[in-house]
């Protein structure tokens, strides 16, 4: 079972990555023109993303989070409007959602690797979409990059292209498929070949942020998105 059929999510890195605005707003830009109408934010975490990626022009914003701890958190940041107004905090996974509910977009960030039969999720995920609809994934890449991080927080696999379109649900069609973070790579191939850490410090995502992301906007340009630390796929349900 991935982390999205449990009560309470592990992992200790969600505050850490909280921070990490200017990589939020890099791979943003790619998501926002398919976010609008009704979203479905599966996996919302600390509501970190939603405060990156939700306008609050959204018609709705559902942020599903199953541990209880988290959506708290989630819903204190509607209470003090540090979320839009159209979000809602909402209890459970996908399969616990009412039979009738329907999105224009439906969103994994950093989610799908967490759980194990990605494929199956997928499918119940764009069964739930609107014709138009688009469903949006983004999540490790590169096998090669597994490290004792991954394995500390639950991750089951990284992607490639490849792996990653096969997932692709019935009745849709690829729209979007690049890889980010080019220069993400080489830390993360650093720190599973050298320092071999199950955690990254507050620094080191910092630094990365800070530092490297805005070097990685151009060297992803320079390099066609051809490889990077993660994959970004968008299906269009017909």
């Amino acid at each position: 079972m991935g982390i999205l059929n449990a009560q309470s999510y592990l992992g200790g890195e969600l505050d850490i990555f909280a921070e990490a605005v200017r990589w939020k707003a890099y791979f943003g830009r790619f998501l926002r023109p398919y976010l609008a109408g009704r979203v479905l934010e599966v996996g919302a975490g600390l509501g970190a993303t939603t405060a990156a990626l939700c306008s609050g022009r959204e018609q709705e914003w559902w942020c599903l989070e199953p541990d209880p701890r988290l959506l708290a958190r989630i819903e204190e940041r509607i209470r003090t409007s540090s979320l839009p107004s159209c979000c809602r905090a909402v209890p459970g996974a996908l399969q616990d959602l009412p039979a009738s509910a329907r999105f224009d977009a439906i969103l994994y960030v950093d989610v799908l690797e967490h759980i194990e039969d990605d494929r199956a999720e997928l499918e119940r995920a764009a069964a739930r979409l609107f014709p138009g609809g688009h469903l949006i994934v983004l999540a490790p890449a590169c096998p090669a990059l597994y490290s004792p991080f991954d394995r500390a927080i639950g991750h089951y696999r990284r992607y490639t292209r490849s792996t990653l379109q096969a997932l692709a649900p019935p009745r849709t069609r690829l729209v979007l498929l690049r890889y980010l973070d080019s220069l993400g790579f080489f830390l993360s191939l650093a720190n599973r070949s050298l320092l071999r850490q199950s955690m990254p410090s507050r620094r080191q995502i910092l630094f990365w942020d800070r530092c490297l992301t805005p070097l990685t906007r151009l060297s992803d340009w320079l390099t066609r998105y051809t490889f990077g630390r993660s994959i970004l796929a968008v299906w269009e349900r017909g």
